[in-house]
Protein backbone atom coordinates (compact mmCIF):
# COMPACT_ATOMS: atom_id res chain seq x y z
CA UNK A 1 0.00 0.00 0.00
CA UNK A 2 1.46 3.60 -1.05
CA UNK A 3 0.90 5.17 2.32
CA UNK A 4 1.81 8.78 0.87
CA UNK A 5 -1.26 8.54 -1.25
CA UNK A 6 -3.69 8.21 1.23
CA UNK A 7 -5.41 11.42 1.26
CA UNK A 8 -6.77 13.49 4.37
CA UNK A 9 -10.09 13.35 5.34
CA UNK A 10 -12.15 15.39 6.99
CA UNK A 11 -11.78 15.38 11.34
CA UNK A 12 -14.74 13.90 12.80
CA UNK A 13 -17.35 15.84 15.26
CA UNK A 14 -17.15 14.40 18.46
CA UNK A 15 -14.54 11.95 19.75
CA UNK A 16 -13.25 9.00 17.49
CA UNK A 17 -14.51 5.30 18.85
CA UNK A 18 -12.20 4.24 21.32
CA UNK A 19 -11.10 7.82 22.20
CA UNK A 20 -12.45 9.77 25.57
CA UNK A 21 -10.41 13.42 25.25
CA UNK A 22 -10.36 15.31 28.44
CA UNK A 23 -10.03 18.06 26.69
CA UNK A 24 -9.61 20.10 23.05
CA UNK A 25 -6.57 20.33 21.33
CA UNK A 26 -4.27 23.27 21.44
CA UNK A 27 -2.00 23.05 19.02
CA UNK A 28 -2.14 20.65 15.52
CA UNK A 29 0.95 18.81 16.72
CA UNK A 30 1.81 17.15 19.69
CA UNK A 31 4.02 14.71 21.60
CA UNK A 32 1.97 11.73 22.14
CA UNK A 33 2.71 8.56 24.96
CA UNK A 34 0.63 5.68 26.47
CA UNK A 35 0.18 5.02 30.24
CA UNK A 36 -2.01 1.79 30.91
CA UNK A 37 -1.38 1.02 34.15
CA UNK A 38 -0.02 2.77 37.37
CA UNK A 39 2.94 1.61 37.29
CA UNK A 40 4.35 3.60 34.07
CA UNK A 41 2.92 5.94 35.82
CA UNK A 42 6.55 7.77 37.00
CA UNK A 43 7.85 7.30 33.91
CA UNK A 44 4.76 9.52 32.09
CA UNK A 45 5.80 12.31 34.58
CA UNK A 46 9.56 12.30 34.23
CA UNK A 47 8.61 12.63 30.19
CA UNK A 48 6.76 15.45 30.81
CA UNK A 49 8.80 17.34 32.90
CA UNK A 50 11.29 16.54 30.26
CA UNK A 51 9.53 18.34 27.26
CA UNK A 52 8.57 21.15 29.62
CA UNK A 53 12.16 21.82 30.43
CA UNK A 54 12.61 21.93 26.35
CA UNK A 55 10.27 24.49 25.95
CA UNK A 56 8.02 23.17 23.42
CA UNK A 57 4.92 24.59 22.41
CA UNK A 58 2.91 21.00 21.53
CA UNK A 59 0.55 19.42 23.02
CA UNK A 60 1.47 16.38 25.14
CA UNK A 61 -0.86 13.89 25.13
CA UNK A 62 -0.89 11.05 27.52
CA UNK A 63 -3.16 8.19 26.06
CA UNK A 64 -4.52 6.73 29.46
CA UNK A 65 -6.29 3.28 30.50
CA UNK A 66 -6.49 1.85 34.31
CA UNK A 67 -5.51 4.96 35.96
CA UNK A 68 -8.11 6.15 38.74
CA UNK A 69 -8.31 9.89 39.19
CA UNK A 70 -6.13 10.93 41.43
CA UNK A 71 -3.21 9.33 38.72
CA UNK A 72 -4.97 11.38 36.10
CA UNK A 73 -4.74 14.75 38.42
CA UNK A 74 -0.88 14.10 38.46
CA UNK A 75 -0.54 14.14 34.72
CA UNK A 76 -2.95 16.95 34.36
CA UNK A 77 -0.49 19.19 36.30
CA UNK A 78 2.17 18.64 34.16
CA UNK A 79 0.58 20.10 31.18
CA UNK A 80 -0.84 16.66 30.07
CA UNK A 81 -3.85 16.17 27.61
CA UNK A 82 -5.68 13.19 28.99
CA UNK A 83 -7.58 10.97 26.43
CA UNK A 84 -8.85 7.50 27.51
CA UNK A 85 -8.07 4.95 24.71
CA UNK A 86 -9.41 1.46 24.78
CA UNK A 87 -8.16 -1.76 23.70
CA UNK A 88 -8.20 -2.30 20.34
CA UNK A 89 -10.92 -4.35 19.01
CA UNK A 90 -9.18 -7.43 17.80
CA UNK A 91 -10.72 -10.73 17.85
CA UNK A 92 -10.06 -12.99 20.84
CA UNK A 93 -7.69 -15.44 19.33
CA UNK A 94 -5.30 -12.45 18.91
CA UNK A 95 -6.06 -11.31 22.24
CA UNK A 96 -5.18 -14.91 23.83
CA UNK A 97 -2.16 -15.11 21.46
CA UNK A 98 -0.78 -12.29 22.55
CA UNK A 99 -1.78 -11.66 26.44
CA UNK A 100 1.34 -12.11 28.77
CA UNK A 101 2.28 -14.98 29.08
CA UNK A 102 1.22 -16.37 25.99
CA UNK A 103 3.39 -13.85 24.18
CA UNK A 104 6.61 -14.48 26.40
CA UNK A 105 6.19 -18.43 26.24
CA UNK A 106 6.46 -18.22 22.34
CA UNK A 107 8.52 -15.57 21.67
CA UNK A 108 10.61 -14.59 25.28
CA UNK A 109 12.83 -11.90 26.01
CA UNK A 110 16.63 -13.36 25.99
CA UNK A 111 18.54 -10.03 26.02
CA UNK A 112 16.91 -7.90 28.86
CA UNK A 113 14.27 -8.18 31.94
CA UNK A 114 10.94 -7.15 31.09
CA UNK A 115 9.02 -5.82 34.30
CA UNK A 116 6.25 -7.68 35.41
CA UNK A 117 3.59 -4.68 34.78
CA UNK A 118 4.44 -5.12 30.90
CA UNK A 119 1.10 -5.82 29.65
CA UNK A 120 1.83 -6.55 25.89
CA UNK A 121 -1.64 -6.13 24.29
CA UNK A 122 -2.07 -2.70 25.83
CA UNK A 123 0.85 -2.12 23.21
CA UNK A 124 -1.10 -2.20 20.11
CA UNK A 125 -3.16 0.80 21.86
CA UNK A 126 -0.57 3.13 20.39
CA UNK A 127 -2.26 2.67 16.85
CA UNK A 128 -5.13 5.03 17.96
CA UNK A 129 -2.56 8.11 17.32
CA UNK A 130 -4.01 7.59 13.94
CA UNK A 131 -7.17 8.95 15.62
CA UNK A 132 -6.09 11.53 16.99
CA UNK A 133 -7.28 15.31 16.19
CA UNK A 134 -3.84 16.34 15.02
CA UNK A 135 -1.77 16.61 11.87
CA UNK A 136 1.34 15.36 13.11
CA UNK A 137 2.64 13.50 16.07
CA UNK A 138 5.64 12.74 17.72
CA UNK A 139 5.23 9.20 19.81
CA UNK A 140 7.53 8.58 22.81
CA UNK A 141 7.11 5.60 25.21
CA UNK A 142 6.67 6.90 28.79
CA UNK A 143 10.04 4.91 29.85
CA UNK A 144 11.96 7.87 27.53
CA UNK A 145 13.15 10.71 28.80
CA UNK A 146 14.06 13.95 26.57
CA UNK A 147 17.39 15.52 27.00
CA UNK A 148 17.38 18.29 23.95
CA UNK A 149 14.59 20.07 21.79
CA UNK A 150 13.57 17.74 19.51
CA UNK A 151 10.62 19.44 17.88
CA UNK A 152 12.44 19.30 14.21
CA UNK A 153 10.85 15.73 14.75
CA UNK A 154 7.76 17.41 13.47
CA UNK A 155 8.51 18.22 9.98
CA UNK A 156 9.95 14.49 9.70
CA UNK A 157 7.51 12.28 7.03
CA UNK A 158 5.84 9.54 8.30
CA UNK A 159 7.22 6.86 9.25
CA UNK A 160 10.10 7.88 10.93
CA UNK A 161 11.93 5.84 13.49
CA UNK A 162 15.39 4.86 14.76
CA UNK A 163 16.94 1.60 14.45
CA UNK A 164 16.47 -1.61 17.38
CA UNK A 165 20.23 -0.82 18.23
CA UNK A 166 21.40 -1.77 21.52
CA UNK A 167 23.87 -4.85 21.82
CA UNK A 168 25.32 -5.43 18.17
CA UNK A 169 25.16 -4.02 14.90
CA UNK A 170 21.81 -6.54 13.60
CA UNK A 171 19.94 -4.01 15.41
CA UNK A 172 20.34 -1.41 12.18
CA UNK A 173 18.01 -3.82 10.43
CA UNK A 174 14.87 -3.53 12.76
CA UNK A 175 13.46 -0.35 13.84
CA UNK A 176 12.03 0.39 18.03
CA UNK A 177 8.86 1.83 18.47
CA UNK A 178 9.56 3.70 21.24
CA UNK A 179 10.00 7.18 19.17
CA UNK A 180 8.60 7.31 15.77
CA UNK A 181 6.76 10.22 13.84
CA UNK A 182 3.20 9.92 12.07
CA UNK A 183 0.44 11.76 10.24
CA UNK A 184 -2.73 11.00 12.31
CA UNK A 185 -5.14 9.90 9.31
CA UNK A 186 -8.21 7.56 10.03
CA UNK A 187 -8.02 6.38 6.91
CA UNK A 188 -4.49 4.89 7.65
CA UNK A 189 -6.07 3.96 11.27
CA UNK A 190 -8.78 1.26 9.50
CA UNK A 191 -6.39 -0.01 7.15
CA UNK A 192 -3.88 -0.67 10.19
CA UNK A 193 -6.95 -2.77 11.79
CA UNK A 194 -7.53 -4.64 8.94
CA UNK A 195 -3.83 -5.57 8.53
CA UNK A 196 -3.33 -6.40 12.23
CA UNK A 197 -5.89 -8.73 13.20
CA UNK A 198 -5.51 -11.87 9.86
CA UNK A 199 -6.14 -15.40 10.71
CA UNK A 200 -2.98 -16.63 12.48
CA UNK A 201 -1.37 -13.21 13.15
CA UNK A 202 1.39 -13.30 15.35
CA UNK A 203 3.11 -10.11 16.77
CA UNK A 204 6.30 -11.36 18.05
CA UNK A 205 7.34 -7.54 19.43
CA UNK A 206 3.87 -6.20 19.31
CA UNK A 207 3.44 -3.00 17.88
CA UNK A 208 7.12 -2.83 16.95
CA UNK A 209 6.57 -5.53 14.61
CA UNK A 210 3.62 -4.52 13.08
CA UNK A 211 4.78 -1.59 12.49
CA UNK A 212 7.77 -2.43 10.77
CA UNK A 213 5.32 -4.45 8.68
CA UNK A 214 3.20 -2.18 7.61
CA UNK A 215 5.61 0.97 6.88
CA UNK A 216 8.15 -0.97 4.84
CA UNK A 217 10.16 1.97 3.85
CA UNK A 218 10.26 3.24 6.94
CA UNK A 219 12.60 6.31 7.25
CA UNK A 220 15.57 6.23 10.07
CA UNK A 221 15.91 8.29 12.71
CA UNK A 222 19.61 8.40 14.17
CA UNK A 223 19.91 6.68 16.74
CA UNK A 224 20.93 9.84 19.21
CA UNK A 225 16.62 10.18 18.98
CA UNK A 226 16.19 6.82 20.44
CA UNK A 227 19.19 6.30 22.22
CA UNK A 228 18.54 2.67 23.94
CA UNK A 229 19.83 2.42 27.49
CA UNK A 230 21.57 -1.08 26.99
CA UNK A 231 23.84 0.76 24.39
CA UNK A 232 25.64 1.85 27.69
CA UNK A 233 26.48 -1.83 28.71
CA UNK A 234 26.97 -3.10 25.30
CA UNK A 235 28.49 -0.84 22.25
CA UNK A 236 30.04 2.46 24.59
CA UNK A 237 31.59 3.51 21.46
CA UNK A 238 28.35 4.81 20.06
CA UNK A 239 27.41 6.17 23.04
CA UNK A 240 27.96 10.07 23.15
CA UNK A 241 26.48 12.40 25.31
CA UNK A 242 26.50 15.43 23.49
CA UNK A 243 24.28 13.86 20.45
CA UNK A 244 21.86 12.32 22.23
CA UNK A 245 18.16 13.68 21.94
CA UNK A 246 16.14 10.97 23.73
CA UNK A 247 16.70 8.54 26.04
CA UNK A 248 14.85 5.46 26.02
CA UNK A 249 14.87 2.91 29.58
CA UNK A 250 14.24 -0.23 27.37
CA UNK A 251 13.75 -3.48 29.63
CA UNK A 252 14.33 -2.56 33.48
CA UNK A 253 13.00 0.70 34.25
CA UNK A 254 14.82 3.25 36.72
CA UNK A 255 12.29 3.79 39.09
CA UNK A 256 12.35 -0.06 39.65
CA UNK A 257 14.62 -1.86 41.78
CA UNK A 258 16.79 -4.33 39.43
CA UNK A 259 20.08 -5.95 39.26
CA UNK A 260 21.37 -3.65 36.59
CA UNK A 261 21.22 -0.56 38.73
CA UNK A 262 24.30 -0.94 39.88
CA UNK A 263 25.48 -0.92 35.71
CA UNK A 264 23.38 1.69 34.79
CA UNK A 265 23.92 4.36 37.67
CA UNK A 266 24.53 7.39 35.67
CA UNK A 267 21.53 7.14 33.45
CA UNK A 268 18.91 6.66 36.69
CA UNK A 269 20.73 9.28 38.18
CA UNK A 270 20.35 11.35 35.40
CA UNK A 271 16.42 10.42 35.00
CA UNK A 272 15.80 10.77 38.74
CA UNK A 273 16.89 14.25 38.60
CA UNK A 274 14.45 14.87 35.67
CA UNK A 275 11.55 12.91 37.81
CA UNK A 276 12.07 15.20 40.83
CA UNK A 277 12.02 18.43 39.29
CA UNK A 278 14.97 19.34 38.90
CA UNK A 279 16.38 21.68 35.77
CA UNK A 280 18.43 19.38 33.21
CA UNK A 281 21.25 18.11 34.58
CA UNK A 282 24.52 19.41 32.34
CA UNK A 283 25.27 16.70 29.66
CA UNK A 284 28.57 17.81 29.17
CA UNK A 285 29.83 16.75 32.71
CA UNK A 286 28.13 13.13 32.84
CA UNK A 287 30.42 10.07 32.52
CA UNK A 288 30.77 8.27 29.81
CA UNK A 289 30.50 4.57 29.86
CA UNK A 290 33.69 2.41 30.42
CA UNK A 291 34.62 0.48 26.89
Amino acid sequence: MDHARISRIPRRMGSPEGLNPESPSRADHAYVTLVTNPDYLPGAEALLRSLRLTGTKADMVVMHRGLQPAHLARLRALGGRLIEAGLLPTSEHFDRTHARDALHARAAFTRGGKPDFHTPLDNFIKLRLWQLDYDRCVFIDADAVVLRDVDKLFEMPQFCAAPNVYDGLDGFHRMNSGVFTARPDLRTFRDMLARLDQPGAFWRRTDQTFLQDYFTDWHGLSIHHNMLQYVWLNMPELWSWRDIRILHYQYEKPWQDHDKAHLLRPLIDLWRAIASGQSMPDLATQTRPAA
